[in-house]
């Protein structure tokens, strides 16, 4: 019997030692998939006017010491920027990096983002930005640099602009606050 008893006990701790061996190995995947830099230098699903800001990257770069141009996953969007319920895209210069140069398409006003609407690219500098709904209205937030407040880089600034379907542009407005 005891011979059966140790058997069984052996089984159970080698079927343990394998969950955890497999649960170790789930968890280093993951870890190893989060510390990896996500890169992508496929831009053929790109439209063409996006491809040309691309390519303007691309050649910049590469006049910087031969340098390599590098698309995180962050340097594409796609969302709803007019309201009509497709999706619009958007290219984010924070998601280029080029090989030989570390501040080449960034600086302390931001970076810029190209934002392709009823094919028409229309740019803007920024710090981040982000789509809220406002009653049927989509409004485009952007952190922007603080002398467009009228102060320096670290003044806290921000635009809104919403997108006219009728006259195709964004309207934007500096508020007066009383």
């Amino acid at each position: 019997m005891t011979s059966v008893t140790d058997a069984l006990a052996e089984l159970r701790s080698q079927k343990r030692t394998a969950k955890v061996l497999r649960s170790l190995g789930v968890w280093i995947a993951v870890w190893l998939a989060l510390i990896t830099p996500a890169t992508s230098a496929d831009v053929s699903d790109l439209p063409e006017q996006l491809q040309e800001k691309v390519q303007s990257a691309r050649q910049a770069c590469a006049e910087f010491d031969n340098g390599t141009v590098y698309l995180e996953w962050e340097a594409v969007d796609r969302v709803d920027l007019d309201g009509d319920l497709y999706l619009d895209w958007v290219l984010n210069e924070r998601g280029f990096a080029c090989s030989t140069a570390a501040s080449l398409y960034c600086g302390t006003g931001g970076c810029m983002s190209h934002f392709l609407v009823h094919d028409k690219v229309y740019s803007l500098l920024n710090q981040g930005w982000d789509l809220a709904d406002l009653g049927l209205s989509k409004v485009l937030l952007a952190d922007v640099h603080g002398s467009q407040c009228g102060g320096i880089n670290p003044t806290p600034c921000a635009a809104a602009s919403i997108w006219d379907s009728e006259e195709k542009k964004w309207r934007t407005t500096a508020a007066e606050w009383e």
